[in-house]
C-alpha cells in the first residue's frame, strides 16, 4: 500500500513562493503508469486540482495555476515537489497530494475522482504577513 506525506513550511508570506514536498513510500514515483498530483481545498471551498508529474517526468499543470506552478522530483528520495510563486492570500488552503492513474486519452485535465488511488492527509498552508 502506496503512502504519501506532505511536508512544507504552514506559512508564508505574500509574493513569496510556496514549497512543499510529498514523500512517497510503499512503491516508486517511477512505476508506470502512475501519475503524482498535487491539489487544495481552500476553506469553504472544493477541491481543486494544480497538476501532477508522470512516472516519466513529464509535467502536466491546470491552465488556471500554470503560470505559477511548478512540480518537480527527486527520484533518488522518492519525492515529488510542488512551487507555487507570487502567492497571494487566496492561495490558503489544505495542499494535497495523491497518485493518480488517468487514461491516456485524457492526459493534462483535472483527473476524475475514481482516478486517484491514495492520499495523502494534507498540510494547511496560510497566506499572510
Amino acid at each position: 500500500q502506496v503512502q504519501l506525506q506532505e511536508s512544507g513550511p504552514g506559512l508564508v508570506k505574500p509574493s513569496q513562493t510556496l514549497s512543499l514536498t510529498c514523500t512517497v513510500s510503499g512503491g516508486s514515483i517511477t512505476t508506470k503508469f502512475y501519475y503524482w498530483s498535487w491539489s487544495r481545498r481552500p476553506p469553504g471551498k472544493g477541491l481543486e486540482w494544480i497538476g501532477y508529474i508522470a512516472y516519466s517526468g513529464t509535467t502536466y499543470y491546470s491552465p488556471s495555476l500554470k503560470s505559477r506552478t511548478s512540480i518537480s522530483r527527486d527520484t533518488s528520495k522518492n519525492q515529488f515537489t510542488l512551487q507555487l510563486s507570487s502567492v497571494t492570500p487566496e492561495d490558503t488552503a489544505v495542499y494535497y497530494c495523491a497518485r493518480v492513474e488517468p487514461p491516456y486519452y485524457d492526459l493534462g485535465s483535472s483527473p476524475r475522482p475514481e482516478w486517484y488511488d491514495s492520499w495523502g492527509k494534507g498540510t494547511l498552508v496560510t497566506v499572510s504577513t
